[in-house]
């Protein structure tokens, strides 16, 4: 019986070691065929399901016309571009589009649909370049210690879905921009060093966070900017009752309405969602910040309070195995 509990016990020993010593894939996509795939679908297919090591797949220059998806069991894969406006990731589905007899939805419209968890985007672009046909996600993330650094998030309603409710996204050094609730949804995520751009009269961030969630949307040393002729925004409006989206050392433009929020009144199955959620500011700069104009039911942070926004309290970011 000891030899047999020993064998085991060598057996469990060498598999765990393994494991930690497994080699880093590194794959590569072209177009012109001189890479592993010519698909990033393929490419992210070929990866083996529930592995520690880490899959990077160096996506080259140009424009990739495909609807993407990384499912639940894959997880420690980087999609590295070679820059952040040279690899493109592009298609034009819509809520209302018919394919193959389906008709899609916001959550089927998406360009890339990241479901694994330790997933990291860098140096690309994705886009949505369906506008005005209804709602278009271009990135939709429900997987958990999922990061983007250096992208591009283009479209129009609905850009970012960041969908996992139990979830932590963290969005640094990137450009976002969309018309109409282009930020949405009940994860948790720290946006740093983001511009953030209206291209229409509407409104930014449409948190749903849920109910006994600490933290929703934090948005830290960002620039929210707007293109030409766009001069009535909010930060944001509710989607769901405890929304949350706290906004720190930023920079608004004039574009930002001096109310700063809207409580998305009309909702007949969630009203007077005002009352629930939780919107702060401290230290807003630029001729979009008025602090004394904003509406009586969001908040104004001290520096005490706003000194508890770290990327550990709010992420928890130091226990992430992957990507720090």
């Amino acid at each position: 019986m000891k030899t047999v509990v020993q064998a085991l016990l060598f057996f469990a020993m060498s598999f765990q070691l393994a494991a930690q010593t497994a080699p880093d894939i590194e794959i590569y996509v072209r177009l012109d065929g001189k890479g592993d795939f010519t698909s990033i679908q393929e490419a992210i297919m070929s990866v083996r399901a529930f592995t520690e090591h880490t899959s990077t797949i160096h996506i080259s220059e140009g424009v990739y016309n495909e609807k993407v998806q990384i499912p639940t069991y894959l997880n420690n894969i980087v999609l590295e571009g070679a820059g952040a406006d040279r690899t493109i990731i592009s298609y034009n589905d819509y809520s209302g589009r018919i394919v193959d007899g389906v008709k899609l939805s916001t959550f089927t419209s998406y360009t890339l649909h990241v479901q694994g968890d330790q997933i990291e985007l860098k140096n690309l672009t994705v886009e949505n370049t369906s506008c005005g046909q209804g709602q278009a996600v271009a990135l939709h993330v429900d997987g958990d210690e999922f990061l983007a650094e250096n992208v591009r998030l283009l479209g129009c309603q609905d850009t970012l879905y960041t969908g996992g409710p139990n979830s932590r996204h963290y969005i640094k050094d990137s450009y976002i921009e969309g018309t109409t609730d282009f930020i949405f949804g009940p994860s948790t995520v720290l946006f740093e060093n983001c511009t953030i751009n209206s291209k229409k009269n509407s409104y930014v961030t449409a948190a749903s966070t849920p109910k006994g969630v600490l933290f929703g949307y934090v948005f830290k040393n960002c620039h929210f900017t707007a293109s030409e002729g766009i001069t009535e925004v909010y930060l944001g409006r509710p989607w769901r009752p405890y929304a949350k989206t706290v906004i720190i050392d930023c920079i608004l433009d004039e574009h930002i309405l001096a109310f700063g929020w809207n409580p998305w009144k009309g909702d007949k199955l969630f009203p007077n969602k005002e009352k629930t959620t939780f919107y702060a500011e401290y230290n807003s700069q630029g001729p979009g910040a008025n602090p004394k104009e904003r509406v009586d039911w969001s908040f104004q942070l001290s520096e005490r309070e706003a000194s508890y926004y770290t990327i550990d309290q709010i992420l928890d970011y130091k226990h992430w195995v992957k990507n720090n």
